[in-house]
């Protein structure tokens, strides 16, 4: 097994194995890493057998801790075809191994395999792995496909989905790329949104450096504006196949002029135009259902966004979630509290 000393793996060989795989994905890739690190994670990666013909890798984030201990954590990963026995074999062990290098309490995965939990659990047992405390990334999503025209994209949307993307032109809605001095509009209307909508937000400097790091040609600030004043805005990427979704905000003002379907529709013809086949939605309720019709609407959670994000079409995709491996037992013990408590 390689890791990220001897020899080191460089980006480019990264992401040539990252963006190819079949899982492959924004978590695992090397802008992701570029990222993180600026905010306070170290980062490690795996490639079985060899960089130069991998079957298997990890790209692994690195937490430290009090007293010389760390936790890590694999975003999306590994990227490891689960019908191959001796590759799994091999790059588990070498997390495992990893994890004791870096005197790990924890080791957290949310496998990429389009799964149940109990289906994950089952390949995921032998190698030491148990249903995690709580899931980080979302654990259930809408892919759009964007190998259509976009006339054929637009025709599988909802109908009131359509009108409400023309309608937001109609009525003066005007979305154009923004820069990194958008970025305090930016935060503005993503604290009037966590404050309308009850979560907390990140700093300014957290969506800016996400931005940076998949410059200049994978990220895009989106921002949708009625007569100069901004009304809502987007963070959209692209890694390999798929444009994804990942930030958004909007104020209260306006909302009949249907800003955030103009949004949406901007953000899917960039990702089409760079040559993506998807476009990821990123996040839904994980008791969706798996073929996308509701019969009733819950409230609460993801519920208010999946809604909005159901109009544009899509299929349903779900992930088994977060497994932990555990090193020390006691220290495992007070995570699961703490987190309880959260």
């Amino acid at each position: 097994m390689t890791q990220k000393t001897t020899p080191p793996i460089t980006d480019t060989a990264w992401d040539a194995f990252a963006a190819a795989h079949a899982d492959g994905n924004i978590l695992q890739s090397s802008a992701w890493a570029r990222f993180k690190r600026q905010w306070g994670w170290d980062v490690r990666r795996l490639l079985w057998p060899t960089p130069a013909s991998p079957r298997a890798g990890a790209q692994v984030l690195v937490k430290r801790m009090p007293l010389g201990f760390s936790m890590l954590y694999v975003p999306r990963g590994p990227l490891v075809a689960t019908d191959d026995a001796e590759a799994l074999h091999a790059i588990f062990a070498a997390l495992h191994t990893l994890a004791r290098a870096e005197r790990a309490l924890v080791l957290t995965i949310e496998p990429p395999w389009v799964m149940s939990r109990e289906e994950a659990a089952a390949i995921l047992q032998p190698y030491g792995f148990r249903p995690g405390v709580a899931d980080v990334q979302p654990r259930a999503t809408i892919l759009l496909d964007l190998r259509p025209s976009l006339d054929d994209i637009l025709a599988q949307m909802k109908q009131k989905w359509r009108y409400n993307i023309r309608l937001s032109a109609r009525k003066g809605v005007r979305v154009r790329e923004g820069g990194e001095d958008d970025f305090p509009i930016y935060d503005a209307l993503m604290r009037e949104t966590g404050a309308r909508d009850g979560f907390g937000v990140r700093p300014l400097a957290y969506y800016r450096d996400a931005w940076r790091a998949f410059q200049p040609d994978q990220s895009r600030l989106f921002i949708a504006e009625y007569e100069g004043e901004p009304l809502a805005a987007l963070l959209a990427f692209r890694f390999g196949r798929v444009g994804y979704y990942l930030y958004g905000a909007s104020s209260s003002r306006e909302r009949n002029r249907m800003p955030n379907h103009a949004l949406q529709w901007a953000a899917i013809q960039w990702a089409k135009a760079g040559g993506c086949e998807w476009y990821d939605f990123w996040g839904i309720p994980p008791d969706a259902p798996d073929d996308g019709n509701v019969e009733t609407w819950k409230e609460g959670g993801l519920w208010g966004v999946y809604r909005f994000k159901h109009g544009f079409g899509g299929q349903v995709v779900k992930y088994p979630g977060a497994f932990d491996a555990v090193y020390n037992r006691t220290a495992y013990w007070l995570y699961r509290r703490m987190r309880g408590r959260e």
